[in-house]
């Protein structure tokens, strides 16, 4: 027969308590009774029953993550990672919801107060609507947002956010400044209800080139394995091209640049890219872009998280995080006559 928790706090000379505080919220406990608790229930081979944690504290050990972009991306990654190490520690787990399309949105929301498998909502880069938020209160849990639609505004319960109209700002006149005049801006096709980080990035950068008089197109990037090299088609075939590129992501602005120089033109002497997020090869690449630290976004929003869950506040509940100009080789002056194909 197995060690029990009584066991191990026999051999440890502690309470009960403190051997499940131990294991569920080790912060509570002095770091070596915490080390000695662990150490003999390793020995003895005991784990504390999580079904058994839940039915005691009336809560699920869950946080649902609803994400409308690919996992495997480095943004939605660096997430992911950055909320479990602030979770897990205090024994929540991640249930991930990718939702990709407005069938699958309407079915979460719709399901979650029912199931009431979740002690929280963190909703990354999406809006949420009032009939959402409705379904959320029933359900009785926190909603926070990364990187989603004036949270305050909406009825999040918390959020933290980069400035994505002030990084996109930063771009626009970056170029403007270059002495670019004729510019286009590269977006994906999701829709803005999936995605809204994305969609305020663009009308920011699309109205700073309005207010300076400058000429902005939008490329519109499919989502499929051809899709860069459509929009290096529409940049080739285009008679009065621009002289320089604004990426929604880094995920277009790096093989972009692989395409254009496999292609035969000059980056940036005949035309300037530049990037957003400052990820994975952003530096190796030499990408000029905006830089932002999903990690540190994530680890943030996931210590809001635990504070609503366990004391119904947070000291910071909204939080903006502004956003920084990585200025590298990717960008220069804009050429002195345009190119013509």
């Amino acid at each position: 027969m197995g060690a029990n928790i009584q066991d191990v706090a026999r051999l440890a000379n502690v309470s009960v308590s403190t051997v499940s505080r131990s294991f569920t919220h080790p912060e509570m406990v002095s770091a070596s009774t915490c080390q000695k608790v662990l150490r003999i229930a390793e020995e003895v081979n005991f784990s504390i029953s999580r079904s058994a944690t839940a039915l005691k504290s009336g809560k699920s050990l869950r946080v649902a993550l609803l994400m409308s972009d690919h996992i495997r991306r480095w943004f939605s990654a660096s997430i992911i990672e950055g909320l479990n190490q602030s979770l897990h520690p205090r024994g929540y787990d991640l249930s991930i919801f990718q939702i990709s399309s407005i069938e699958e949105r309407r079915d979460f929301f719709s399901m979650l107060p029912v199931r009431r498998n979740a002690d929280a909502v963190i909703v990354v880069s999406f809006g949420v609507d009032s009939n959402e938020i409705e379904r959320l209160g029933d359900a009785g849990v926190p909603i926070v947002g990364i990187n989603c639609v004036t949270p305050r505004e909406t009825g999040f319960t918390a959020a933290i956010n980069i400035d994505d109209r002030q990084g996109a700002s930063l771009v626009a006149r970056h170029l403007i400044g270059l002495g670019h005049s004729s510019i286009a801006y590269v977006r994906t096709a999701r829709a803005v209800s999936l995605h809204f980080s994305v969609q305020q990035r663009y009308e920011a950068f699309m109205t700073s080139c309005e207010n300076a008089g400058i000429r902005a197109s939008a490329i519109v990037a499919d989502d499929g394995p051809d899709s860069i090299a459509g929009v290096l088609s529409h940049l080739m075939a285009d008679p009065t091209p621009p002289t320089a590129v604004a990426c929604q992501e880094d995920d277009i602005a790096i093989p972009l640049l692989f395409q254009l120089l496999r292609s035969g033109m000059r980056v940036p002497a005949e035309l300037s890219v530049t990037g957003y997020d400052d990820g994975s090869y952003a530096y190796d690449i030499g990408l000029t872009t905006i830089r932002q630290d999903p990690f540190l976004l994530a680890t943030k929003a996931g210590k809001k998280t635990l504070d609503l869950i366990e004391t119904g506040t947070t000291s910071e509940p909204f939080e903006v995080v502004p956003a920084q100009l990585m200025l590298r080789a990717s960008t220069g002056p804009a050429p002195l006559s345009p190119r013509t194909d």
